[in-house]
Protein backbone atom coordinates (compact mmCIF):
# COMPACT_ATOMS: atom_id res chain seq x y z
CA UNK A 1 0.00 0.00 0.00
CA UNK A 2 1.23 3.36 -0.96
CA UNK A 3 0.91 6.39 1.19
CA UNK A 4 -0.49 9.53 -0.94
CA UNK A 5 1.48 12.23 -1.47
CA UNK A 6 0.93 15.15 1.31
CA UNK A 7 1.01 18.83 -0.16
CA UNK A 8 3.32 21.33 1.39
CA UNK A 9 2.00 24.34 1.98
CA UNK A 10 4.99 27.18 1.62
CA UNK A 11 4.83 31.11 1.87
CA UNK A 12 7.10 33.03 0.09
CA UNK A 13 8.05 36.76 -1.53
CA UNK A 14 7.26 37.32 -5.20
CA UNK A 15 7.33 34.29 -7.38
CA UNK A 16 6.94 34.96 -11.09
CA UNK A 17 6.57 31.78 -11.92
CA UNK A 18 3.64 31.49 -9.65
CA UNK A 19 1.82 34.33 -11.10
CA UNK A 20 2.46 33.33 -14.34
CA UNK A 21 0.91 30.01 -13.71
CA UNK A 22 -1.74 31.58 -12.01
CA UNK A 23 -2.56 34.03 -14.30
CA UNK A 24 -2.77 30.81 -16.76
CA UNK A 25 -5.36 28.75 -14.55
CA UNK A 26 -8.04 31.26 -13.99
CA UNK A 27 -7.50 32.72 -17.59
CA UNK A 28 -8.53 28.89 -18.96
CA UNK A 29 -11.02 28.77 -16.12
CA UNK A 30 -12.69 32.17 -16.56
CA UNK A 31 -12.43 31.68 -20.41
CA UNK A 32 -14.25 28.41 -20.22
CA UNK A 33 -17.01 29.68 -17.70
CA UNK A 34 -17.90 32.57 -20.16
CA UNK A 35 -17.19 31.68 -23.67
CA UNK A 36 -15.30 35.30 -24.09
CA UNK A 37 -11.73 34.61 -24.73
CA UNK A 38 -9.10 37.52 -23.38
CA UNK A 39 -7.85 39.88 -26.07
CA UNK A 40 -4.55 40.46 -26.21
CA UNK A 41 -3.40 43.35 -23.89
CA UNK A 42 -2.64 46.81 -25.52
CA UNK A 43 -0.49 49.34 -24.66
CA UNK A 44 -0.66 53.44 -25.27
CA UNK A 45 2.75 55.39 -24.95
CA UNK A 46 3.65 58.87 -25.21
CA UNK A 47 7.23 60.14 -25.14
CA UNK A 48 8.63 63.65 -25.21
CA UNK A 49 11.62 65.14 -27.69
CA UNK A 50 14.71 63.17 -25.74
CA UNK A 51 12.61 59.38 -25.53
CA UNK A 52 11.21 60.10 -21.58
CA UNK A 53 8.17 58.90 -20.85
CA UNK A 54 5.32 61.79 -21.14
CA UNK A 55 2.89 59.33 -19.80
CA UNK A 56 1.03 55.94 -20.82
CA UNK A 57 -1.52 53.10 -20.19
CA UNK A 58 -1.66 49.60 -20.59
CA UNK A 59 -5.04 47.44 -20.83
CA UNK A 60 -6.68 44.06 -22.04
CA UNK A 61 -9.69 43.16 -23.78
CA UNK A 62 -12.10 40.39 -22.57
CA UNK A 63 -15.02 40.10 -24.79
CA UNK A 64 -16.67 43.28 -25.51
CA UNK A 65 -15.15 44.45 -22.03
CA UNK A 66 -11.90 47.04 -22.13
CA UNK A 67 -9.94 46.94 -18.51
CA UNK A 68 -7.56 49.64 -17.72
CA UNK A 69 -4.95 48.13 -16.18
CA UNK A 70 -2.44 51.23 -14.88
CA UNK A 71 -2.66 54.85 -16.69
CA UNK A 72 -0.23 57.10 -15.42
CA UNK A 73 0.90 60.59 -16.68
CA UNK A 74 4.58 62.83 -15.99
CA UNK A 75 3.32 66.01 -13.81
CA UNK A 76 4.50 68.74 -16.32
CA UNK A 77 2.44 66.64 -18.99
CA UNK A 78 -1.22 66.64 -17.04
CA UNK A 79 -1.67 70.49 -17.85
CA UNK A 80 -1.62 69.81 -21.46
CA UNK A 81 -4.03 67.08 -21.14
CA UNK A 82 -2.50 64.01 -22.37
CA UNK A 83 -4.37 62.01 -19.77
CA UNK A 84 -7.43 62.48 -21.61
CA UNK A 85 -5.18 62.00 -25.35
CA UNK A 86 -4.31 58.65 -24.24
CA UNK A 87 -7.68 57.51 -22.61
CA UNK A 88 -9.20 58.64 -25.66
CA UNK A 89 -6.73 56.73 -27.88
CA UNK A 90 -7.60 53.64 -25.69
CA UNK A 91 -10.77 53.85 -25.72
CA UNK A 92 -10.87 54.19 -29.94
CA UNK A 93 -8.33 50.97 -30.06
CA UNK A 94 -10.78 48.99 -26.99
CA UNK A 95 -13.87 50.01 -29.75
CA UNK A 96 -11.58 48.96 -32.51
CA UNK A 97 -11.12 45.29 -30.57
CA UNK A 98 -15.16 45.46 -30.32
CA UNK A 99 -15.36 46.56 -27.41
CA UNK A 100 -18.51 48.34 -25.80
CA UNK A 101 -17.15 49.54 -22.26
CA UNK A 102 -14.42 50.20 -20.50
CA UNK A 103 -13.69 49.70 -17.12
CA UNK A 104 -10.69 51.18 -14.61
CA UNK A 105 -9.87 51.58 -11.00
CA UNK A 106 -8.67 54.34 -8.87
CA UNK A 107 -7.90 55.04 -5.66
CA UNK A 108 -9.67 58.39 -3.99
CA UNK A 109 -6.37 60.22 -3.76
CA UNK A 110 -5.30 59.70 -7.39
CA UNK A 111 -8.09 60.50 -10.12
CA UNK A 112 -11.41 59.66 -9.65
CA UNK A 113 -12.73 63.16 -10.88
CA UNK A 114 -10.54 63.04 -14.26
CA UNK A 115 -12.38 60.07 -14.91
CA UNK A 116 -15.21 61.28 -14.41
CA UNK A 117 -14.80 64.45 -16.51
CA UNK A 118 -14.04 61.98 -19.68
CA UNK A 119 -17.74 60.37 -18.81
CA UNK A 120 -16.57 57.83 -16.74
CA UNK A 121 -19.50 56.79 -13.97
CA UNK A 122 -18.51 55.07 -10.66
CA UNK A 123 -20.37 51.87 -9.99
CA UNK A 124 -18.40 51.22 -7.02
CA UNK A 125 -15.98 52.14 -3.94
CA UNK A 126 -13.98 49.42 -1.73
CA UNK A 127 -12.65 51.25 1.40
CA UNK A 128 -10.58 50.50 3.86
CA UNK A 129 -7.09 51.59 1.59
CA UNK A 130 -4.47 52.94 3.94
CA UNK A 131 -4.72 56.12 5.19
CA UNK A 132 -8.54 56.19 4.69
CA UNK A 133 -9.02 56.39 1.18
CA UNK A 134 -11.29 54.24 -1.30
CA UNK A 135 -10.87 52.19 -4.27
CA UNK A 136 -13.28 53.58 -7.01
CA UNK A 137 -14.27 51.67 -9.81
CA UNK A 138 -15.45 53.76 -12.93
CA UNK A 139 -16.92 52.71 -16.41
CA UNK A 140 -17.66 54.07 -19.69
CA UNK A 141 -20.22 52.89 -22.66
CA UNK A 142 -18.54 53.58 -25.42
CA UNK A 143 -20.17 54.79 -28.79
CA UNK A 144 -21.09 52.39 -31.43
Amino acid sequence: MTAEPTPILTIGGDDRELDERLDRELTAFNEAATGAAYGDSFSVKVVDDDGELVGGLTAYTWGALCLISLLWVREDGRAHGWGAKILKAAELEAGRRGCDRVIVSTYTFQAPGFYQRQGYAEISRVPGIPGGHEDVYLLKRLEA
